[in-house]
């Protein structure tokens, strides 16, 4: 009879039954997603939100922060928007340091899956040894030198018994849907900053446009005062006045260059490139805000990546709380030794030179001075302190939508108002200039005239660019537009 088998299948199915009987004694926590309060509509639009509420009966919202936003910036119809938006895509060194933390926290998720499977090892080793001649026992080997050469395979396995490794696992795995969900608003976040900083440096280039086109008129009313002094019917205080206008407004013009020459290295460093070599020519055409559907604020603990983000920290947080409680149970690790030891390598060849061994230690911690109930404690802490994150960060993500509805919609009729305002200054100047031409008023009512038609110009430009940057933070609030 093979004793030896025996020995090795009553254990196999020992450990066998063990395993069966404390399956499924995972410990810890069920997670459940925290509950945050949702307003019905925007405040800011509740017309068009409640056009879009949906009919009873509808299901609670579901994270869709992987679903792809598209090419949002498209909606601006500029071209060299786009193209420079395609390059902050592959390029974007912020975005590529996303990447990579998202491929680290998959690796991380696989270090953890590793646990469910044995580890195995085998090892040669051949040594030399020489043995004592004062110990009993050594059978004629006492004070000799003899070989001792192991070939042998070990296997060492430790079943999830309570939910250990499934907690490690469910941890990584949710850390790692965080990080997809940071590439995400990091990509969001890059797109719309590229496209702040464009529409800003266009708003500069119209303003440079504005003051070129000033300068001429400027110089024009400066030939005007020049004539009449020169004619004897205006004083020479007419031409200082004249000439400090034209040089006020060739330094308002130089000063541009200084902001637009940052926003274009800004604009370099986004899309990956040397501010040293980027180069984006001017071009003073305005664009008007697009109408961006602001759907209804549950939508956003669907669409806004940083939610996603926060929600699944809380999910590892809980994870964590269930290692915690695992390791108020004992361990059980399976181990299996078998391989050839002998003298020579010449009788690894005989049943004798032959060994194995079987391990079943169930091994459990009973006094630790309170490390694991503080470490549980720490992870329930934690645990509270994610949840209270999720709903700051839902709370924060209402706010960034009410804001920037708020800033769109206030501008657009501020910006009603001030063409109002523009068209009437200019009227003003071009009477101004009549009358003083006529010599029926002096050219300090020109000066007024000019700066208040400059002013108002500018002001008019301004909020065209505050607007487009209201519509992209918006898009950025909104977690990016879907189709």
């Amino acid at each position: 009879m093979n004793v030896g088998l025996d020995i090795k299948n009553r254990v196999g199915a020992g450990m066998a039954i063990m395993t069966l009987l404390l399956a499924g004694c995972a410990t810890g926590p069920a997670y459940m997603r925290p509950t945050v309060d949702v307003p019905g509509a925007f405040k800011e639009r509740p017309a068009a939100a409640a056009a879009t509420v949906p009919p009873p009966g509808w299901k609670s919202a579901s994270p869709q922060d992987a679903q792809d936003r598209g090419a949002w910036w498209e909606i601006f119809h500029d071209a060299s928007l786009n193209q420079l938006e395609a390059r902050v895509t592959v390029s974007n060194q912020t975005i590529v340091k996303a990447v990579a933390s998202l491929q680290q926290a998959r690796a991380v998720v696989g270090q953890a899956r590793s646990a469910y499977y044995p580890t195995i090892q085998a090892g040669i080793a051949p040594d030399r040894v020489r043995t004592s001649q004062t110990v009993i026992g050594r059978q004629g080997l006492a004070g000799k030198t003899v070989w001792d050469n192991t070939a042998s395979v070990n296997a060492t396995w430790e079943p999830d018994l309570f939910g250990k490794i499934g907690h490690a696992v469910e941890g990584a795995k949710a850390r790692e849907q965080a990080s997809a969900a940071d590439l995400a608003s990091v990509e969001l976040s890059m797109h719309a900053e590229l496209a702040v900083d464009y529409f800003d440096l266009r708003g500069l280039d119209t303003q440079t446009d504005l003051l070129q086109q000033t300068v001429v008129a400027f110089k024009a009313a400066l030939d005007i005062a020049t004539q009449r002094f020169d004619a004897g019917v205006a004083s020479d205080s007419d031409v200082a006045l004249a000439q400090t206008q034209l040089q006020t407004a060739r330094s308002q013009l130089i000063d541009l260059g200084v902001m637009r020459a940052q926003l274009e290295h800004a604009i370099a460093t986004l899309i990956g490139e040397s501010a040293s070599t980027f180069t984006l020519p001017p071009s003073a055409v305005q664009l008007a805000p697009p109408d961006i559907p602001a759907g209804v604020p549950s939508q956003l603990l669907e669409r806004r990546p940083d939610v996603a983000a926060a929600e699944r920290l809380v999910a590892a947080s809980n994870a964590d709380v269930g290692s915690a409680t695992a390791a108020f149970f004992p361990d059980l690790m399976l181990s299996l030794t078998g391989g050839l030891e002998s003298g020579g390598f010449s009788q690894w060849a005989s049943a004798p030179s032959r060994f194995w061994a079987v391990g079943l230690p169930l091994v459990g911690t009973v006094f630790d001075g309170g490390l694991r109930k503080q470490k549980l404690n720490a992870a329930k802490a934690m645990y509270e302190s994610s949840v209270a994150d999720y709903r700051q960060v839902v709370l924060t993500s209402f706010q960034d939508v009410e804001d920037n509805l708020a800033a769109l919609r206030i501008l657009a009729d501020e910006s009603g108002a001030q063409q109002l305002a523009v068209s009437a200054a200019q009227h003003e100047l071009d009477l101004a200039l009549q009358l003083y031409q006529g010599g029926a008023i002096g050219y300090l009512e020109v000066v007024t005239a000019q700066t208040a038609a400059l002013t108002n110009e500018r002001t008019a430009i301004d909020i065209a660019r505050r607007r487009l940057d209201a519509s992209v933070l918006l898009v950025r609030a909104l977690g990016g537009l879907w189709g």
